[in-house]
């Protein structure tokens, strides 16, 4: 245990042994991230991990970063705070899977009011875990406490991941051609964007959350609190047995946004709505909102996590490997040419 202390920090807000004591509780969690190539342990100034070149001619690095946004707020509505942590992993690593890389790595860093250790050790539980679904390890992070900046019993989450890819597999878009299938991947539920929409919606922090809702099978705030899905472990397996030519992660933005990334010029993605699995979470947004459609599909996932591109001869054995890995996936559209961009039809 460091004998680094200060009463005169403290006194001004900040306990730098509370930071210790919360390192020393986050140690088992971080400890089940511990994969091949990790060379340092919690404490240095930088994580260090070795990278296993096997198989890697021309390795390309993948960098993502995001953080969690204002859905941290229904956690600390519920004082729950054992799975934003893997929204945290989720929406990198699902953008680092989108170009076919492998992440390797991970580091978060919390902004916290006030360093209450046992609540930091949480947050931290469900950032390995999420590290444990991507097969990526936790090699190190921060810890910032900022009385004054925001309330004691408030913080921050965002992340960093870097994945690897070796220059000949990584997903290309170019090959994008009319008649293609899209394939979509079922989102867990409203994952880690737009929720300063839906707080307005259900006017959170005055009607609170604990309502039981029979449509949703679950009370409100556990709905929205269920975190997002990590996508990387089946679309890497996929792109063992199929060609995959481009892939868009759902987040803000929704389909509008999302969806013309992944494609090249004079190529458009139609979307056959009929097709798509829509949450009911998402229709009692709409319903409680009064939000046109257009805005709902420019804005949620609406049960779509990722939408994957494949030839339309290998569209069956696609959707067979992913759902062999635990998926929900089902083919929802197809691409034809045009201005880039999407058709909802």
């Amino acid at each position: 245990m460091s004998k680094s202390f200060s009463d005169s920090y403290k006194a001004a807000g900040v306990d730098v042994t509370a930071g210790y004591r919360a390192v020393e509780l986050m140690k088992s969690h971080v400890a089940k991230t511990m994969i091949p190539g990790v060379v340092s342990g919690l404490g240095g100034f930088g994580g260090l991990f070795e990278l296993d070149m096997t198989g890697l001619t021309r390795p390309v690095l993948v960098s993502g970063t995001d953080g969690v946004g204002t859905k941290l707020k229904l956690a600390f509505l519920q004082d729950k705070h054992d799975t934003v942590g893997i929204d945290c992993v989720a929406m990198c690593v699902n953008d680092i899977i989108c170009c076919g890389a492998k992440p390797q790595i991970f580091l978060d860093y919390m902004a916290v009011g006030k360093n209450v250790p046992e609540r930091v050790a949480t947050i931290v539980s469900g950032v390995a875990e999420g590290c444990v679904q991507a097969g990526c390890a936790l090699v190190g992070g921060e810890t910032a406490e900022h009385p004054g900046l925001m309330p004691e019993d408030e913080y921050d989450l965002a992340g960093f991941s870097v994945g690897v890819v070796d220059r000949s597999k990584i997903f290309d878009n170019s090959a994008v051609q009319t008649g293609d299938a899209i394939i979509s991947l079922a989102s867990s539920g409203v994952h880690s964007n737009g929720f300063s929409l839906v707080r307005k919606v259900f006017d959170v922090e005055k009607k609170g959350l604990s309502l039981y809702s029979d449509e949703l099978g679950a009370t409100l705030g556990e709905t929205l609190l269920t975190p997002t899905k990590i996508y990387v472990k089946p679309l890497l397996a996929l792109a063992e047995k199929v060609t995959v030519k481009a892939v868009s992660h759902i987040t803000g933005g929704g389909f509008y946004e999302n969806i013309p990334r992944c494609l090249p010029d004079g190529k458009k993605a139609v979307i056959e709505k009929a097709a798509l699995d829509v949450l009911p979470i998402f229709s009692l947004i709409q319903k409680e909102g009064s939000i046109p459609e257009r805005d709902m599909f420019n804005t949620f996932n609406m049960g779509t996590g990722m939408c994957i591109v494949v030839g339309k001869e290998d569209a069956n054995q696609a959707v067979e490997l992913l759902n062999s890995c635990g998926e929900k996936a089902k083919i929802i559209g197809v691409i034809e040419d045009g201005e880039t961009g999407i058709e909802i039809r």
